[in-house]
């Protein structure tokens, strides 16, 4: 995917990847643990990591821009994210906005003497770069379209066999820097054709982000490490190690054991059952409303798209459901 975003690595992003902060989230999953079970939709699904994303994200960003500051906040966006990423929101009880996992940034990035090396070599501050929402092409709210959003998108219509890679470098291609309709910068489509189908391909991976499945899987995953902090056999601590670091010290423990193989065994899911286990789970619904130059959000703009999402945005999520 880096390819499809631009040709080459400026040095900005490459030096500032290589350090050891970076380098963890090669081994934090971009599909929050739901990888680890045997959901049919899960399986097989080629390995996504926050450091991938992350490098993405940069490329993206200094695509449209060729600004280092931006470019390197993009990068360091989600080094705090811990193991199995938005799973540690749900543990936290922040299960609709799912931003509990953005704290710690600045200290992360405070904390590595490479990191702040290569920031003062390029004459930047830390807080030009511990906080990408302060630019738009980087990161805006939903239902904008961003590098961030963008990345995560195009990245999981491969994944998940949405979309063929050359739809994605078409769509990709066919973005711009814009003002939207509050006069602020926008990566946006310049024709209603493409953005419409884009975002009618975005849904679908709006709808795999609300799945049983992916709601389940967060949320059992949630309760089992919340099991195991209470039990000291995890620290919160160590949530900020690796995946394989964490899973090591639930393998070590002969009940951690059990319930990690249970569940990486889980591979059906019941919904509106009366079983004693089951739970309703409320999401986060991510979606985007891509901008078309000078004309509008594409849901003003496509009566059917308005439809999709309207169908979308009222999906129910109050049904109990209970996996084995």
């Amino acid at each position: 995917m880096w390819n499809i975003y631009h040709p080459s690595q400026p040095e900005c992003i490459s030096t500032i990847a290589e350090t050891p902060a970076m380098q963890r989230l090669k081994d934090v999953g971009m599909h929050c643990g739901c990888e680890y079970t045997s959901f049919p939709m899960f399986t097989g699904l080629k390995p996504y990591s926050r450091y991938n994303h992350s490098v993405g994200c940069a490329l993206i960003v200094w695509h449209f821009t060729h600004d280092v500051r931006q470019t390197i906040a993009a990068l360091l966006h989600d080094i705090a994210t811990p193991t199995f990423a938005h799973v540690i929101d749900f543990l936290n009880g922040d299960h609709i906005k799912q931003e509990s996992t953005e704290k710690g940034t600045t200290d992360l990035i405070l904390h590595s003497s490479e990191i702040m090396a290569a920031l003062n070599s390029y004459g930047i501050t830390l807080e030009e770069v511990a906080d990408y929402h302060q630019y738009p092409i980087a990161d805006n709210d939903s239902p904008r379209l961003s590098a961030d959003r963008l990345e995560y998108t195009l990245s999981n219509m491969i994944h998940y066999h949405i979309a063929p890679i050359e739809a994605v470098k078409q769509w990709y291609d066919s973005l711009v820097v814009g003002q939207n309709e509050e006069g602020a910068q926008e990566l946006m489509f310049t024709d209603i054709e493409t953005a419409e189908a884009f975002a009618q391909a975005a849904l679908r991976t709006s709808y795999i982000y609300i799945a049983d499945e992916d709601r389940f899987a967060m949320q059992t995953l949630a309760e089992l490490l919340k099991k195991h902090i209470s039990r000291g056999i995890l620290t919160k601590a160590d949530l900020y190690q690796t995946e394989n670091q964490v899973i090591s010290l639930l393998n070590r423990d002969s009940e951690a054991r059990q319930d990690w193989q249970h569940y990486q065994s889980l591979h059906l899911i019941h919904a509106g059952s009366t079983h004693p286990h089951a739970k309703t789970i409320i999401s986060k619904k991510r979606h985007i409303n891509p901008y078309v130059q000078g004309q509008g959000r594409i849901a003003t703009l496509s009566p059917t798209f308005a439809e999709s999402l309207s169908q979308f945005l009222t999906h129910p999520l109050d049904v109990p459901l209970w996996g084995e």
